[in-house]
């Protein structure tokens, strides 16, 4: 058997190796927790608009281009529709009152279009003074609805500035798809569609998009 010395010097050395260790592990897992963390918020950052807290227009483009991709292996799936939302009078709020404004009706906007939309249909913020919808698999009745739902609740809604009610007023119009299509071409045809019969009635504007 060992000394006893011995036996004490070693349960000792254990005890102090422990101690140190202890607080170094400790440290490196709250150290990990911190970078993945910080991934984390890297990745929401890469993903959604700091302002309104949708997509971002590069996170948008890419989750319509996916569906599109995967209608090409699923025969069964719908086509969509994408929609813009267009606030004409952003620009004035911002040079009148300030950009923080600008940002709070951005803001406002956003959550209306989210409470006004399908469980699975995907917000985004693709201009200064743009939202971007998609309706994956809606048909034309299902976007008009929701258009009606919308310019409702902005009409409904209070907007003001240190008291000064603010004047917002959207243009909104839509491209609808049932084959291959561009993302690009998509958002182009539906900003078209919200500038030149946009602001007219309740209902979108909504534009088939031709045939390949």
């Amino acid at each position: 058997m060992p000394d006893r010395p011995f036996l004490v010097g070693f349960v000792g050395a254990a005890l102090v190796s422990a101690f140190v260790a202890f607080p170094l592990l400790f440290a490196l897992q709250l150290n990990n927790g911190v970078v993945r963390k910080m991934q984390e918020n890297v990745t929401r950052a890469a993903r959604y608009d700091s302002v309104t807290k949708t997509l971002n227009g590069t996170a948008f483009a890419a989750a319509v281009e996916h569906f599109i991709d995967r209608r090409k292996h699923a025969a069964t799936d719908a086509g969509g529709i994408v929609i813009a939302v267009i606030v004409d009078t952003l620009d004035d709020i911002g040079r009148r009152y300030g950009p923080q404004w600008a940002d709070t009706v951005m803001q406002s906007l956003a959550s209306i279009i989210q409470s006004s939309v399908r469980r699975g249909d995907l917000v985004a913020r693709l201009a200064t003074n743009e939202l971007g919808i998609f309706l994956p698999g809606a048909t034309v009745e299902n976007a008009r609805d929701i258009g009606t739902r919308i310019r409702t609740r902005v009409s409904a809604a209070t907007f003001s500035a240190d008291g000064a009610p603010l004047s917002v007023a959207v243009r909104l119009g839509g491209t609808s798809f049932d084959g291959p299509a561009d993302f690009n071409q998509l958002r182009q045809l539906a900003d078209q569609m919200a500038f030149e019969h946009g602001d007219e009635s309740d209902d979108i504007p909504i534009s088939a998009l031709p045939a390949a």
